[in-house]
């Protein structure tokens, strides 16, 4: 699968031309990723190794054998869409393709992506939805994928590989690549904490915000001391966990409140929100806290992006300067609009359901 599965000729070149202006959001993925998302039936869970439920990364002779099983294991879907998409994946690429289009926020990326079909593959579709690619570099080599398997219930299990991949370095970060934005979007990844750092570093001299996202429970479970330090700092403006990250942040206890987890991270960051799936999500800026309810008749299909597209939502209200309510009910009807279908990228006719739950709650309607 790749490239070519999507009818993308390997020939193809995209230009990266400069805006006139810095995007508003700028999204840091280190390494350009392509996400396989697939249902499959429980068996194939079973044989994988990891958490179900979770993201836990691959080496490319797992990440092919998984693939190679995808037929034996494949789900129907209940239309006559196909049962598998390959698409330019990653939690960032997916919180800033939804700014760009479904928001009309101006997005770009920094970051690598291989001279392969793969990072052709990346680029083309990030850049049909209008997100500024002139920070992404390519290089000679491959670029990451990720199997995002989709139980019948809607569940997803990510196995990334990335051992592989190109990735932008620390060292070839620029001031300029920053200046004039309003955000920049991270993903807490302590493989690569070293080099986000150094991008934090050098956005909060230009006096960029920064927003993280706990990538997973995983991740918080097994490098929790270095995340706390990284709070520590005050250096992250906007916090988000699932009740997952927020479990493991606080106790591991599955029957922790996840209001605790709030507070901790309300303790370090301006912003913090913990989103709870169906129940909806909890928020805090300064002494405020809001509670807000999941989007009604979201049809959950695939879990894929929820996460990530209701940053999506938040981060059009920050930038709108809306309320921490409205922020959390645009999270909420985004987040709600990805898993209507399979995989992280919204399909246009959700996002017009989108728009009309936006439109009866009163809600500020992106200017197109």
């Amino acid at each position: 699968m790749g490239a070519e599965a999507a009818g993308l000729p390997s020939s193809l070149t995209i230009k990266k031309e400069s805006p006139a202006q810095a995007p508003a959001v700028l999204g840091l993925q280190l390494s350009a990723l392509v996400d396989h998302v697939v249902r499959v039936d429980c068996s194939l869970l079973e044989q994988i190794r990891g958490d179900r439920g979770g993201s836990q990364q691959v080496s490319i002779e797992e990440l092919d054998g998984i693939l190679s099983e995808i037929n034996t294991h494949m789900l129907p879907l209940n239309d006559s869409l196909s049962p598998i998409r390959t698409i330019a994946g990653g939690s960032v690429a997916n919180t800033i393709r939804g700014l760009a289009v479904g928001f009309r926020v101006s997005s770009g990326i920094i970051g690598a992506c291989g001279d392969d079909n793969q990072g052709r593959l990346f680029v083309e579709n990030m850049g049909f939805n209008g997100v500024d690619l002139s920070r992404l570099r390519t290089k000679k080599g491959h670029t990451a994928q990720c199997a995002c398997l989709v139980d019948e219930d809607g569940n997803r299990t990510m196995r990334p590989c990335l051992s592989n991949a190109v990735k932008l370095q620390a060292n070839e970060f620029r001031r300029e690549d920053f200046k004039g934005s309003k955000w920049l979007v991270v993903r807490y990844a302590h493989q690569n904490l070293e080099i986000i750092k150094a991008a934090i570093k050098i956005a909060k001299q230009e006096d960029v915000c920064i927003s993280m996202d706990l990538a997973s429970f995983e991740m918080v479970r097994d490098f929790r001391s270095q995340l706390v330090e990284l709070l520590e700092t005050g250096n992250i403006d906007l916090c988000f966990a699932n009740e997952d990250e927020a479990r493991e942040l606080i106790s591991g206890d599955e029957n922790s409140d996840p209001e605790l987890a709030l507070n901790f991270l309300a303790s370090h960051c301006k912003w913090a929100v913990v989103t709870l799936a169906s129940k909806g999500c909890i928020a805090k800026h300064g002494k405020k806290v809001v509670r807000v309810g999941a989007t009604s008749q979201a049809n959950l299909v695939d879990a894929t992006g929820a996460g990530d597209l209701f940053a999506s939502g938040f981060l059009y209200g920050l930038v709108k300067d809306l309320s921490l309510e409205d922020c959390c009910e645009l999270g909420a009807c985004s987040g709600g609009s990805v898993i209507r279908d399979l995989g992280g990228e919204v399909r246009p006719e959700n996002w017009q359901w989108m728009y009309k739950q936006l439109k009866a709650k009163g809600l500020d309607l992106p200017k197109f």
